[in-house]
C-alpha cells in the first residue's frame, strides 16, 4: 500500500536547515499528494532525513526517481556493472563492490559542481557506521548568500568561479598540486535555484580555487571570505548518523562535509544521485 499525504509528518532539525520526515516507509511507494508534501519539505528545508529505514539498492533507485532521472557515477567507481548510478562510500573491503572516499574528514563541497550539469540531488543511506565521528555537516546556501554585506553581493553578482574537483589526488582535501587536467567549470558565484527562485552561494572550500574577472591576489582573499562565512556555525545543520538513516540534500543551495572518524572502524555508506539541470 502506497504512502499517502495523512501518514507524514514534517518535523525541522536545527534553525539551519533540514527536517525529518515521519510516517514514510521507503520500501513501499509514494502516491502523488505524498511525494508532492515530502518534496515541499525538500524544497523548504534543503535536506530531509528518513529514520528507520530497511532499504535495498532497488528501493533508494524507486525513491530518487520521484525526483529526477539518476545520474550515473561520474567521478569515482560505481557499485558494479548492475548498478552504475550507485557509489558505495565506505571503508569496508569485504562487501564484493567497488568503493570510494573511503576515510578521513572531508572539506565543505557541492556534488558534481566541477561539471557543467551538476546533480540536483543526492541520498546517502547508512549501513554501517564507526562509533564516533563520521558526521554529515550541511550548509544552508541561501542563507549565507542572504547574510553577505550588501557591498560584496553586488560585487560578486555576474561573477563566475572555477570549480574543479582532482578526485585521483585531492579526493577529500584540496591541496597545491591539482592536476590542471581534472574536471572543471565556471559557475555563477551565486546560482539561482530553479523551483525556488533564491539565489544560493554556489563556492566551496574543497572544489572552488579562483574567481574569474579579480586579479589572483583578490580572487583568493575574496573566496577566504565566503567560505569561512559560508562555514559559520549559524548556517551549518550537522548530521549524526544511525544504521537505516537515508538523507536527501538538494545541492542546488547546500553544501556539505564529513567529519573525521576512526579508518579501522568499518563505515559504510550507499549513494545514489539524480540528475540536475544548467546552472543559472
Amino acid at each position: 500500500m502506497a504512502t499517502t499525504i495523512a501518514d507524514i509528518e514534517v518535523v525541522p532539525l536545527s534553525n539551519a536547515c533540514g527536517a525529518e520526515i515521519r510516517g514514510v516507509d521507503l520500501t513501499k511507494p509514494l502516491d502523488e499528494e505524498a511525494f508532492k508534501k515530502i518534496e515541499a519539505a525538500w524544497f523548504d528545508h534543503l535536506l530531509i532525513v528518513f529514520r528507520g529505514q530497511n532499504i535495498s539498492n532497488d528501493d533508494q533507485v524507486r525513491f530518487c526517481r520521484y525526483f529526477g532521472d539518476l545520474e550515473e557515477v561520474r567521478t569515482g567507481k560505481f557499485a558494479n556493472e548492475e548498478m552504475r548510478h550507485t557509489m558505495m562510500i565506505t571503508n569496508v573491503t569485504d562487501t564484493g563492490f567497488q568503493t570510494a572516499l573511503e576515510d578521513g574528514e572531508m572539506w565543505f563541497h557541492s556534488d558534481q559542481c566541477y561539471y557543467e550539469i551538476p546533480c540536483r540531488a543526492s541520498t546517502l543511506y547508512a549501513m554501517e557506521l564507526p562509533r564516533v565521528g563520521g558526521n554529515t555537516l550541511f550548509a544552508n546556501c541561501y542563507a549565507a548568500w542572504e547574510a553577505l554585506p550588501g557591498e560584496l553581493r553586488k560585487k560578486l553578482a555576474g561573477l563566475k568561479a572555477r570549480n574543479i574537483y582532482d578526485y585521483a589526488g585531492n579526493p577529500v582535501t584540496r591541496g597545491d598540486n591539482i592536476d590542471p587536467n581534472a574536471p572543471q567549470y565556471f559557475h555563477p558565484v551565486a546560482r539561482t535555484h530553479p523551483a525556488t527562485g533564491r539565489k544560493a552561494l554556489y563556492v566551496n572550500r574543497l572544489m572552488t580555487d579562483m574567481i574569474e574577472g579579480l586579479p589572483e591576489d583578490e580572487s583568493e582573499e575574496t573566496l577566504k571570505q565566503l567560505f569561512e562565512h559560508s562555514e559559520k556555525p549559524e548556517f551549518v545543520y550537522e548530521h549524526v548518523w544511525k544504521i537505516g538513516d537515508l538523507v536527501m540534500w538538494d545541492n542546488r543551495c547546500s553544501m556539505h562535509a564529513r567529519t573525521h572518524f576512526d579508518p579501522t572502524e568499518r563505515r559504510m555508506m550507499r549513494r545514489i544521485t539524480v540528475k540536475g539541470e544548467a546552472v543559472s
